[in-house]
């Protein structure tokens, strides 16, 4: 593993001497060999969402572009298909944040993820207003309200205020979704295609039930195949899940382990790609909510915390971002006017003429893509946002 690594330094104090230290550079190498970055693969929908442990698509078309930065000969249709033939999902899963993830994997995460939902729900301002409704009850009714089709949320919440008029449709239907594995279905998640979201539960969508025995050992292991090495904080963070310590102790004989810089356990499988720091890198056209962003409590590997702030915004959104040789260096979105589209890319320091052309090259392809409707397509870069 040595060989393969590079060491940034003396030894963090209290830093085991004979464990390898791994720089940054090298730890955002491996980020986005696993995240299917370095290059453009050849596999489907499937099992490309499979090997990223899902995507975080609380938005529709996030994971769209997302797949497409990854995978080769990728068609807004490909996913489109996957949904519609229910192959893939979109329910709130990891974080009790929507995702998209396989049929397979929404019957077995949905039951591991469950406490991050049950906390998430009593967090929420609809915690308090459904605090005297037992669980089960609510759980009971919504799923019956939900046999005869699936429902939009006004819809749910009205149903369940039957039995609970005294509490607003809307608290109702904020608990359901989190007491239930709601899936969103079609035509909500399909490229092009608006509407409000309508909910089904995955058992009945699927065909069915969910997993009697998730197996969390698993899921922490494919967590670290597609974002490790990480440390234990780092897999709580991406799952929303708390005391994975235990978890990790006893898998240990099975994981290779390392520090990072701030000398931070990490834990690792063996054999997961983990490239030299200086692999060569193309510029990427990150989504908004790209799970690569939200997925380690320590995000150097891929942000620096200055520039983390300036993709956050206040109201929850994550923006769409760029990757130049690994790292967040800008923002970009699509803006649309007389039927011509225009990729605006806002770099947050002054690009070279390399990277410039390059992004330009690459986003000339993302509106190809994205905006294949348009009358004519147009990237421009702003100044540097400093």
């Amino acid at each position: 593993m040595a060989t393969r690594t590079t060491r940034s330094g003396p030894p963090q104090q209290g830093a085991h001497p004979d464990v390898p230290v791994l720089s940054d550079a090298v730890l955002n190498r491996a980020l986005l060999a696993r995240q299917l970055l370095l290059r453009r693969h050849r596999m489907g929908v499937a099992e490309a969402v499979t090997h990223l442990v899902g995507m975080q698509a609380q938005a529709p078309n996030p994971p769209y572009i997302g797949l497409w930065s990854r995978l080769a000969d990728f068609s807004t249709t490909h996913l489109a298909r996957a949904v519609e033939e229910r192959l893939v999902v979109r329910l709130a899963v990891m974080r009790a944040t929507v995702h998209l993830v396989t049929a397979a994997d929404c019957l077995e995460l949905r039951p591991l993820t469950q406490p991050a939902l049950d906390r998430n729900l009593r967090a929420s301002g609809s915690g308090a207003h459904v605090a005297g409704v037992p669980r089960q009850a609510l759980a009971d009714a919504a799923r019956a309200a939900l046999a005869a089709r699936p429902l939009t949320t006004g819809e749910l919440g009205t149903a369940l205020q039957e039995r609970w008029p005294d509490i607003e449709a809307g608290h109702l239907a904020y608990a359901a979704r989190a007491l239930l594995p709601l899936v969103q279905v079609p035509p909500r998640g399909i490229w092009g295609v608006g509407g409000q979201t309508r909910y089904a539960t995955a058992e009945s969508w699927l065909g069915e039930p969910l997993a009697a025995r998730p197996s969390a050992p698993d899921m922490v292991l494919r967590y670290l195949a597609a974002f490790g090495p990480a440390t234990v904080k780092d897999i709580q963070t991406w799952s929303g899940l708390t005391r994975l310590r235990t978890v990790l102790d006893g898998l240990r004989p099975r994981l290779r382990t390392a520090r990072d810089p701030r000398g931070n356990e990490l834990f690792d499988v063996p054999g997961a790609p983990l490239p030299a720091a200086g692999t060569p890198v193309p510029v990427r056209f990150l989504p908004e909510f790209d799970n690569i962003l939200l997925s380690h409590a320590d995000r150097s590997r891929i942000i620096s915390p200055e520039d983390r702030a300036r993709i956050f915004t206040r109201n929850g959104i994550v923006r769409a971002t760029i990757l130049v040789d690994g790292f967040v260096r800008g923002t970009w979105r699509i803006h649309r006017e007389d039927g011509a589209a225009t990729l605006l890319i806002e770099p947050f320091a002054a690009l070279t003429g390399a990277d410039r052309a390059a992004l330009a090259e690459e986003g000339a392809r993302l509106l190809a893509f994205a905006a294949a409707d348009a009358d004519g397509h147009r990237v421009d870069f702003t100044a540097p946002v400093l």
